[in-house]
C-alpha cells in the first residue's frame, strides 16, 4: 500500500471515520469498564456507520469473546481490535479479482447516478495503461450523456468504443460489442448498461436479456459488476439484492465513499451478498478508484495508520 493512496483513502473516509470516532471516544471517556452498556453502545456506534445489524452483531460477539479470552483490560484495548474485526468481515477468502482476468467480458450494471459510466471509463483507462487491449461497449442507449462521458475517457486512454444511435436495442449493442472484441482480440470488454431502478420490472427484464445474449456470444468468461453509490447506505443494499436476484452479481464497485458518513455500508454489502468488493472510489480522478483491500479500508475507517 502506498502512503499516498492510504492518505487519499483515509481522507475519503473522513466523514464516516469522524462520526464513528466521535462515538467511540465517548465510550473511551466513560471509563474502562467492559460492561453490558459498553457493548450495547459499541454496537450502536457501528450500526450508525451503516455496517448492518447482522455483521455488527457478529463482530461485537467476537470482540466480547476476545476480551474474555485475552483478558483485555479496558475499552481502549477492545477498540484496538476493531479494525481487525472489520477487515475480517469484508474478507472473502475465495474471492477473485476478475477485472484482472484475461480475457474477460464484464457487464457493468447499477441504478442511475451511481457513477457507473465513469467507473467504466476509469477501469478502461487503468487497464489500457497496464498495456491491455480494451474495448468499451456503450449499451446505455437511453442517455446521450453516457456515450459522451465514455468518449472522454476513451480518448484519454485511446480505447475504442462500440456505439449505436440513441434508442437502439441495448442487447444488439452488447451483441456487436462482443463480436468486435473477438475480432480485435481485446482481452477486456467493458459493457456499460443503462442505469435502471431495481423496481422497474421491464428494465430489469431487458437487463436479463442483455446478459443472456452476452453469455451466449462471448468466448471469454462473462462477469457482472455492480456499481453502488455509498451515499445510499442501506437503500443501496436493497438495490444490490434485487440486481443479484435478477442477473447475478460477481463483484462490486462502491463509489462516492468520500461523500458520506455511511462508509460502513461496505461491510453490510460484503456480508449480505457474499460477493467481493473489487474497487472503491473516493474521488473524481482516475487514481481515486483503486482495488479494494480489506486491511487498508478497515484501518482508514477507524483511523489507524
Amino acid at each position: 500500500m502506498s502512503a499516498a493512496w492510504f492518505d487519499r483513502l483515509s481522507a475519503g473516509l473522513s466523514r464516516t471515520r469522524e462520526q464513528l470516532s466521535g462515538q467511540l471516544n465517548v465510550l473511551l471517556r466513560r471509563g474502562p469498564d467492559l460492561d453490558d452498556e459498553f457493548w450495547n453502545d459499541l454496537e450502536e456506534a457501528l450500526i450508525s456507520a451503516d455496517m448492518g445489524a447482522p455483521a455488527v452483531g457478529e463482530m461485537v460477539a467476537r470482540l466480547r469473546d476476545a476480551a474474555t479470552r485475552q483478558a483485555l483490560p479496558d475499552a481502549e484495548a477492545v477498540l484496538q481490535h476493531l479494525a481487525e474485526e472489520i477487515a475480517r468481515e469484508v474478507t472473502l477468502p475465495e474471492a477473485v479479482d476478475f477485472l484482472d482476468e484475461r480475457p474477460v467480458t464484464i457487464l457493468v450494471i447499477g441504478i442511475n447516478g451511481t457513477g457507473k459510466t465513469t467507473t467504466v471509463g476509469k477501469l478502461a483507462k487503468a487497464a489500457a495503461e497496464e498495456g491491455r487491449s480494451v474495448l468499451i461497449g456503450s449499451a446505455d442507449t437511453y442517455r446521450a450523456a453516457a456515450v459522451e462521458q465514455l468518449h472522454v475517457w476513451a480518448d484519454r486512454a485511446s480505447v475504442p468504443i462500440v456505439e449505436r444511435e440513441r434508442g437502439t436495442d441495448p442487447a444488439s449493442v452488447a451483441f456487436e460489442s462482443v463480436r468486435a472484441a473477438h475480432a480485435s482480440g481485446a482481452d477486456l470488454l467493458l459493457i456499460d448498461t443503462a442505469g435502471r431502478l431495481h423496481t422497474s420490472k421491464d428494465l430489469m427484464a431487458e437487463l436479463t436479456k442483455v446478459k443472456r445474449i452476452v453469455e451466449r456470444e462471448s468466448k471469454a468468461p462473462v462477469r457482472t459488476l455492480l456499481v453502488m453509490d455509498a451515499t445510499t447506505g442501506q437503500n443501496g443494499l436493497t438495490q444490490a439484492r434485487e440486481f443479484r436476484d435478477a442477473v447475478g452479481v460477481d463483484g462490486i464497485v462502491i463509489t462516492k465513499l468520500d461523500g458520506t458518513a455511511k462508509g460502513g455500508i461496505a461491510v453490510a454489502v460484503s456480508r449480505d451478498l457474499g460477493v467481493p468488493i473489487l474497487r472503491i472510489g473516493v474521488g473524481e480522478s482516475a487514481d481515486d478508484l483503486r482495488p479494494f483491500n480489506a486491511a487498508e479500508f478497515a484501518s482508514a475507517l477507524v483511523g489507524l495508520s
